[in-house]
């Protein structure tokens, strides 16, 4: 049931997800239930294999379950035309992936820039707005800088203002401490729950770094493709 006074972000019920046919068939995830509120940072915790990556692509509209639901702000995405998909895509969620995955060859401002590029907006105005983000996230004075320049700490900070240049409601960060040091994957962590975090915004992070399990409110965990367990974080 939901937590009383709380806002439901994400309700996901039965999500399953296997590979393969017959003999060969590997189940990923196996009849997940949870649920997600605004305002709230969600920990997905379990070793390496265990489905959180798969989970958090069928929560963020990616991969397609097999069975199960999930409803986004009351909406199940899985019943959206393909178009309202790539729509909820482009305008809810926002991705942090693990390895960043900047344009060698574009600004940071132009990196950001390039969610609202996607929604036809002018350049000149998506620079302004990337440039904002940039400023939001610590980087005002980095904007110009291709990411070869920049540090692992900077390059998280840069894909995370991409991430939030649209606004979304439903922020995923996938792995984000992976390829960084535990001061700086701290320092980043910290920073998206006093910055990003607010009551009209969810932020689910996948990790197996105990380091930063300080910072959520909630933690599912998750063995073998199923829950295995819900600790209440720094409520």
């Amino acid at each position: 049931m939901p937590d009383e006074g709380k806002i439901e972000a994400i309700f996901a019920t039965g999500l399953t997800k296997w590979f393969g046919d017959g003999a060969t068939r590997m189940t990923a995830v196996s009849e997940v239930e949870f649920i997600a509120h605004f305002g709230e940072m969600l920990f997905i915790v379990g070793p390496s294999g265990s489905g959180k990556t798969t989970l958090l692509s069928m929560i963020s509209g990616i991969l397609r379950p097999n069975a199960g639901s999930v409803k986004v702000n009351g909406r199940d995405i899985w019943q959206l035309t393909n178009d309202q998909l790539a729509d909820f895509r482009l305008n809810t969620i926002g991705f942090v992936f693990q390895d960043y995955h900047l344009f060698p060859r574009l600004t940071s401002a132009e990196n950001v820039a390039i969610p609202l590029i996607l929604k036809h907006l002018d350049w000149d105005e998506s620079i302004v707005a990337a440039r904002k983000c940039l400023e939001v996230v610590g980087l005002k004075e980095r904007s110009e800088i291709l990411p070869v320049k920049l540090s692992g700490g900077e390059q998280q900070r840069v894909a995370i203002a991409r991430a939030i240049v649209s606004g979304p409601q439903i922020l995923i960060l996938d792995e984000p401490t992976a390829s960084l040091d535990g001061d700086t994957g701290k320092m980043i962590i910290s920073f998206v729950k006093e910055k990003i975090l607010n009551q009209s915004r969810c932020i689910v992070i996948v990790t197996h770094d105990a380091r930063i399990n300080e910072y959520a409110d909630r933690i599912i965990h998750m063995e073998d493709g199923r829950i295995t367990g819900l600790d209440k974080g720094t409520e």
